[in-house]
């Protein structure tokens, strides 16, 4: 372990929570947050007046996808009438998870004893029966691109569907990665999803049912995308010392996973096969003498197959260019598998959440709340990453 202080182990996450999730649920995004908000407060055993932290994110946006951004810290303050030694919300972060990070920081360096973190979504019903916008094209009216986009709009690279796809098709290129094999992430979300009663798809699929539907952005077909869902999710973070007095056994944040050393592009990137998750990755176990053998479940971000598979390389649990074959055949991967993956459906089936859903499915696999989807043998180590591109951030949690 090359760091001497990980700071974050005197984090834990104590509470989650979560409101309805579905497609088009027409409820104002506040109200999701509210019931998310509260639910996690109340799943640690405190109330709000034990709340001294909020942090989200993006937070309120300006031009973003309609309905990218549910609710800022303000709107969640001001609702819940918080009194906040610490507060932060805002999109520059390495990954969704990098909010939780920032909540791990603050209680660790004593800014707070319970952050309240929260992501809401509804892009289902804001963005009703239209496709799906891209990222940065929203807001109605003309579009004036800038940054990296005035170069990919003019071809038609409008959204990560396209930018993911590239890194996928050099994948395949270089390391013989089939689209039979990357089915087996989609497959295996659909069939955790059928066992949780949250999940937006929950019908069987087949691997002719995958190779049948229509093509998105090759190489990735329909079932390769993650489904536009509304919803809210909340997270408490607190300090270890503060966590004694909460409802549930802390959930300790063994270590952390932000870095990025290469260039922040998405697609001027060294090494397109890997992405920013690359470096977060490898600093996650940099700052822990646990391994990647040791963890009993993995929730990895799955906006497309091919990123979920490019976490699975980047944290160790296969070789580089080896996660089409490590995935194949989707034993490995279920539930009763050596590392189950994705067991609430991800986002593919379950619904983008957009990064939160895998730490709520952390903790709650972690808790044994999982139910009929529940990982077997007592799991008391998962990890749960979000990002894709040049954005990439991941956390270790431990029960004791």
């Amino acid at each position: 372990m090359n760091e001497t202080r990980t700071l974050e182990r005197s984090a834990a996450v104590t509470g989650i929570g979560q409101s309805r999730v579905g497609r088009r649920l027409n409820v104002d995004p506040l109200a999701l947050t509210a019931d998310a908000c509260l639910a996690a407060i109340e799943d640690a055993g405190l109330t709000r007046d034990d709340i001294d932290g909020l942090s989200t994110y993006p937070g309120q946006m300006g031009a973003a996808p309609a309905g990218f951004s549910g609710a800022g810290i303000t709107d969640v303050q001001e609702m819940l009438r918080l009194k906040l030694d610490w507060f932060t919300g805002g999109p520059e972060l390495p990954g969704q998870l990098g909010s939780v990070v920032n909540a791990v920081m603050a209680v660790a360096t004593g800014l707070a004893k319970h952050v309240l973190c929260f992501r809401t979504v509804w892009e289902s019903t804001a963005q009703g029966g239209g496709g799906r916008q891209g990222i940065g094209a929203g807001g109605g009216g003309r579009f004036r691109a800038s940054g990296f986009m005035q170069w990919s709009l003019p071809y038609g690279a409008a959204s990560a569907a396209v930018w993911i796809a590239m890194m996928a098709k050099r994948h395949f290129y270089e390391f013989g990665t089939t689209r039979e094999q990357m089915a087996w992430i989609a497959l295996n979300a659909r069939k955790h999803a059928g066992l949780n009663p949250k999940a937006v798809y929950r019908d069987p699929m087949s691997m002719d049912d995958y190779l049948a539907a229509r093509m998105i952005s090759e190489p990735f077909c329909l079932y390769d995308c993650d489904v536009p869902v509304d919803g809210s999710t909340a997270v408490v973070v607190s300090s270890l010392d503060a966590a004694k007095d909460t409802r549930k056994p802390p959930l300790v944040v063994e270590s952390v996973g932000t870095a990025i050393h290469g260039r922040p592009s998405w697609d001027q990137w060294d090494d397109l096969t890997t992405m920013a998750l690359r470096d977060a990755g490898a600093m996650l176990w940099r700052r822990t003498e646990l391994s990647p053998a040791d963890v009993d479940c993995a929730q990895l971000y799955d906006g497309f197959s091919f990123i979920t598979m490019a976490w699975l390389e980047a944290l160790g649990f296969c070789d580089k260019g080896a996660s089409g074959a490590f995935i194949d055949g989707g034993e490995r991967i279920g539930l009763g598998g050596e590392l189950p993956l994705n067991t609430h459906g991800g986002q593919l089936s379950g619904g983008r959440l957009h990064g939160y859903g895998f730490l709520h499915e952390a903790a709650t696999q972690l808790w044994g709340e999982g139910g009929d989807r529940q990982v077997p043998g007592d799991p008391r180590v998962s990890v749960a990453a979000a990002g894709g591109g040049p954005l990439g951030g991941c956390l270790l949690l431990r029960r004791d």
